[in-house]
């Protein structure tokens, strides 16, 4: 099957997006960059849990490391993908029916 260009390099993106440490991180870092220490604070994991689980963004390219002194704060590398984040959020408060046009199938009474 041809796929479309960039189906797989998505599907990567959703993989990495899919675990909820890893979203809870990109929220903090989205609204104020956070040194490990600070993040591991915030969320109650521990800092090598945390750093694993930034290693792991960082290799996705979803955030960015800067060193500041002597410490290392994480920020989000990109607004998209704030914006994928904000839109999933969106989409999964919402109720099922709001904006569907579609009606669902109707059963034959036959």
């Amino acid at each position: 099957m041809g796929a479309e260009p960039g189906i797989a390099a998505a599907a990567r993106l959703f993989k990495v997006l899919g675990s909820e440490s890893r979203l809870g991180l990109l929220r903090i870092v989205e609204r104020e960059p956070r040194t490990v220490g600070a993040l591991s604070e915030a969320t109650g994991m521990s800092q090598p849990l945390v750093s694993q689980h930034l290693r792991t963004l960082r290799q996705a390219d979803l955030v960015l490391a800067r060193r500041r002194g002597k410490e290392v704060v994480y920020e989000i590398a990109d607004r998209h993908v704030a914006h994928v984040i904000a839109d999933a959020l969106a989409h999964v408060i919402e109720p099922a029916s709001a904006g569907s046009d579609i009606e669902p199938p109707r059963k034959d009474a036959s």
